[in-house]
């Protein structure tokens, strides 16, 4: 296999890697050894592990990496860089020192913002992405997952950004809480979800108390497992619209996650007027590493 480059998205749970070569994917791999199950002399052997078998004999391989890889608790850390700013920096990638001759790494630095404080790894890489895939593009990125991210962009650079724990929080009150006695299963209620966001969107300070009726539905009226998981997901989503509302009304929006929560984010948006573009995580992180290493070797 001929390849020119590795492109790793290394996050706390899981490892991304890609061989590219003649402008192509040559493969694929994944592991679960994520930054948190890691110290900082086993992140080397846990790359090589992945991607042994991609390195060229007698040849160094730019390895361009994004994510938590490059936190404080990470490999290296690569310090974050201000917003306003552009996503990437060619003459801020961290060279990270390896043992093995054959690779050379660089990491992507997140951003930061003082005011309201708010930090993202990763994120800028699949912004940067966006930026590649859709030239010109001048609003709102919304990128939903455990901790969901809204971007104002315009002319090439992150203007601010604001950080919502929903994923977080769903997750810890679906498997932690006491609304975990109520909620399973894989499927999906439209209807519920819409009640959720609905009243969420409607009446945000009511919150806790739209929480816990989920929980006393089940027990009093037979709110089904799927219904109540569904409907949780309209609350926390709607209560995350109803605080995001000054980046993404009348805006132009793009999503940038994964296909079930950019479907529900779309449904969100759409029932409140806006029409959201959907790009593909995986397509962004790509195009965003693609472009840090087109500038090291620019």
């Amino acid at each position: 296999m001929k390849t020119d480059w590795i492109a790793v998205d290394w996050g706390t749970s899981n490892l991304r890697a890609w061989a590219l070569g003649d402008g192509a994917i040559l493969d694929h791999a994944a592991s679960p050894e994520g930054m948190g199950t890691l110290s900082r002399d086993d992140f080397e052997p846990a790359l090589l592990r992945l991607i042994n078998g991609w390195l060229p004999r007698g040849k160094v391989t730019d390895v361009i990496a994004c994510g938590m890889v490059g936190s404080r608790q990470g490999w290296v850390e690569a310090p974050y860089r201000a917003v306003p700013c552009t996503p990437l920096d060619h003459g801020e990638l961290m060279r990270v020192p390896t043992r093995d001759a054959r690779l050379s790494l660089r990491i992507v630095p997140g951003l930061k913002q003082a005011a309201p404080a708010d930090v993202m790894r990763g994120e800028e890489t699949q912004i940067a992405g966006a930026l590649a895939l859709r030239p010109g593009f001048d609003g709102v990125l919304c990128l939903p997952g455990t901790h969901s991210k809204w971007v104002h962009v315009s002319a090439g650079e992150v203007v601010s950004f604001q950080t919502f724990m929903t994923g977080e929080m769903f997750s810890l009150l679906s498997t932690q809480s006491v609304l975990r006695h109520g909620m399973g299963g894989e499927g999906w209620d439209d209807a519920a979800f819409d009640l959720g966001l609905s009243e969420a969107l409607s009446r945000p300070d009511r919150i806790g108390a739209k929480l816990f009726s989920l929980r006393a539905e089940g027990l009093l009226n037979g709110l089904s497992p799927i219904a109540a998981r569904a409907r949780l997901s309209g609350l926390l989503i709607g209560v995350e619209l109803a605080a995001a509302k000054p980046f993404w009304l009348g805006q132009p929006v793009a999503l940038i996650g994964s296909e079930g929560l950019s479907r529900a984010y779309a449904r969100a948006l759409t029932a409140q007027g806006a029409q959201p573009a959907v790009l593909s995580a995986t397509d962004c992180t790509l195009a965003g590493l693609a472009a840090a290493r087109n500038k090291v070797t620019a």
